[in-house]
């Protein structure tokens, strides 16, 4: 199948340039991508979001200690 793909010039040099460092061509590129795309299982997606959300926890953890106020306290009855 043919793929009509639009980028910008400066982006289409420099994939060109690492194509030809790499022995393959634009389109080997984009094939190359694609497969290994294709292939990632269900199983890998859903360990790496599960890490991702780890990662996140890890990064925006909030603190935990143990509450030592009463509604009561910030609602005072009038």
């Amino acid at each position: 199948m043919n793929v009509t793909l639009t980028l910008e010039d400066d982006v289409v040099s420099q994939v060109l340039r690492i194509a030809a460092e790499r022995d393959t061509t634009l389109s080997g590129l984009v094939r190359d991508y694609l497969t290994e795309l294709a292939r990632d299982s269900d199983a890998d997606r859903s360990a790496r979001s599960l890490a991702n959300m780890e990662r996140a926890f890890e990064l925006f953890s909030l603190d935990t200690t143990p509450r030592t106020w009463t509604r009561s306290d910030l609602y005072e009855r009038r």
